[in-house]
């Protein structure tokens, strides 16, 4: 028996390895959403506009690139509010996979 593996484009549930992510590829995919999103809001398409957001906040790329840029910026050294730094790759790794949406609380600031 021959087992065939298809690649749909699903969210895979594996964990991902940092160093093995196709970084222009997923460059090339959250600017074809963006741009995707551009023509919607000029043409007044506001459902689809709203949907194409919902498509690219939810993407693997879109989470992806915005853990890389948070993490490969100028100010990587400093700390947010919650007072977590993000150097080992298997942290930034882990990072995309803990951005959901649901289940988010964010820390309140104790002024002082």
């Amino acid at each position: 028996m021959t087992v065939t593996i298809l690649n749909t484009g699903a969210v895979s549930r594996n964990p991902t390895e940092w160093k093995t992510i196709n970084w222009s590829a997923r460059k090339k995919i959250v600017q074809r959403l963006q741009a995707r999103i551009v023509k919607a809001t000029q043409a007044g398409r506001w459902n689809k506009v709203k949907a194409l957001q919902h498509l690219l906040i939810h993407s693997f790329s879109g989470k992806a690139l915005a853990v890389k840029r948070v993490t490969e910026n100028e100010g990587r050294r400093t700390s947010g509010i919650d007072r977590q730094l993000w150097f080992a790759p298997e942290r930034k790794a882990t990072a995309i996979d803990e951005l959901k949406h649901r289940g988010y609380k964010p820390r309140v600031c104790s002024g002082g």
